[in-house]
C-alpha cells in the first residue's frame, strides 16, 4: 500500500491551528462519524483541522472573497496554480518591465523591487479593476510566502499593503501543499466552498453534524488586534452574535467546536459551553515582542464524557 500524506496548510495565516489540532480532535464527539456526518468550518483561513481531518462531506467558508477565490482555484486548478506561481520571480528582482507598475503604485509611490509590483498587481480587485481569478490566486500565495512574516493584512481601501519579508530560498510554490488541498476541497463535492458569513452554516448542517469556529479572536489587550485580517473586523458585538448561532446549533443537536482568545473564557462559561484554556505559540504578529505562548480557549458543546478523547485522530486513507 502506498502511504498518502496528510493535507497541509498551503498559507500562512493569523491564528492558525497546526499546534491544537490535538487538542481539538479530543474534542470531537465519539458520536461524530465522517463517513455518515458533514464537517463545517466557517471560518477558514489556512483551514489546518479541515486539511488534516480531510471530511469526506461538508462546507468551508471566509469573508475573504480573495481568500474564497484562492480555494476555488486550488480545488479546481491545482496544475495550472502551481504553474503560474513558478513563473514569478525573486521578491527582490527589479519590477518586470512587460508589467503594469514598473515604476510607481496607484499612488505615485516607488517600485524598486518585484514583490512591490506583484503587490500593485494583485491589488486589482479593489480598485475596481479588471483581474484574472487564477492570476489573484497565484499572487496571494506568492505575497504569503514573501511578504513580513506571513501577515495578511489590508488597508481601510482593502489594499493588501504588507511589506516585503527577508527569507532565504522561500517556496512561494508550494506544490505538494496545493495537490493535498485540492484532493480535500474536490472531496468535499460541488459548492462546498463558500463566501459569505458564518451563520451560512444554519441552512447546512444537520443534526449529528460537526462546526468549527475559528473567528477572527477577540483582542487580549487594546493594541493586540486580531480581527485586522478579516475585512470589516470583528468586535466583541459579533462574538456574541456568534455564540448566539451556537446555542442555535446546540439545540438542534448539531456538535460545535470554537477556538478564541483567553478572554472569552468567561462569555463561553456564561453560555453553558465546556471551556479549557490551552497554550500556543503563535508566530505570525506584526509586533515581534508579541510572538510567543498566547493564552488560547477551546470551548465545545461536546461534554467530556461523550468525547472521542485523545490520540484518536482521524486515520488517513491508505
Amino acid at each position: 500500500m502506498t502511504y498518502r500524506p496528510m493535507a497541509t496548510p498551503i498559507l500562512k495565516w493569523a491564528g492558525g491551528k497546526r499546534q491544537l489540532l490535538d487538542e481539538l480532535y479530543a474534542r470531537f464527539p465519539a458520536a461524530y462519524d465522517p463517513g455518515e456526518h458533514a464537517y463545517h468550518e466557517p471560518f477558514l483561513g489556512s483551514g489546518a483541522l479541515c486539511f488534516d481531518h480531510e471530511p469526506r462531506r461538508g462546507t468551508v467558508n471566509d469573508r475573504n472573497p480573495r481568500l474564497v477565490n484562492f480555494y476555488r482555484q486550488v480545488r479546481d486548478r491545482p496544475e495550472e496554480l502551481i504553474e503560474r506561481c513558478r513563473t514569478f520571480p525573486d521578491p527582490n528582482d527589479e519590477p518586470d518591465p512587460a508589467l503594469a507598475f514598473t515604476e510607481t503604485d496607484r499612488k505615485g509611490r516607488s517600485i524598486d523591487a518585484a514583490y512591490y509590483q506583484q503587490r500593485a498587481l494583485f491589488n486589482r480587485r479593489p480598485n475596481g479593476e479588471s483581474f484574472d481569478p487564477l492570476d489573484e490566486a497565484a499572487r496571494l500565495l506568492y505575497l504569503n510566502r514573501t511578504g513580513f512574516n506571513g501577515l495578511y493584512r489590508e488597508n481601510a481601501d482593502g489594499e493588501f499593503n504588507v511589506p516585503i519579508g527577508r527569507y532565504v530560498d522561500p517556496d512561494w510554490v508550494r506544490a505538494e501543499q496545493v495537490r493535498g488541498v485540492s484532493r480535500v476541497l474536490r472531496g468535499l463535492g460541488e459548492g462546498a466552498v463558500h463566501h459569505g458569513e458564518y451563520d451560512y452554516v444554519l441552512d447546512v448542517a444537520e443534526p449529528g453534524d460537526l462546526v468549527y469556529f475559528d473567528p477572527p479572536y477577540e483582542p487580549m489587550s487594546p493594541t493586540a488586534d486580531f480581527a485586522e485580517y478579516s475585512a470589516g473586523g470583528f468586535d466583541r458585538e459579533d462574538q456574541l452574535a456568534l455564540l448566539s448561532v451556537v446555542e442555535t446549533l446546540a439545540d438542534r443537536d448539531i456538535h460545535v467546536v470554537l477556538s478564541n482568545s483567553g478572554v472569552m473564557y468567561d462569555p463561553y462559561v456564561d453560555a453553558g459551553l465546556f471551556v479549557d484554556r490551552v497554550g500556543a505559540t503563535r508566530a505570525i504578529n506584526s509586533d515581534p515582542d508579541a510572538r510567543g505562548e498566547v493564552n488560547e480557549v477551546i470551548a465545545t458543546t461536546v461534554p467530556p464524557e461523550q468525547r472521542r478523547g485523545e490520540d484518536q485522530r482521524s486515520l488517513t486513507d491508505f
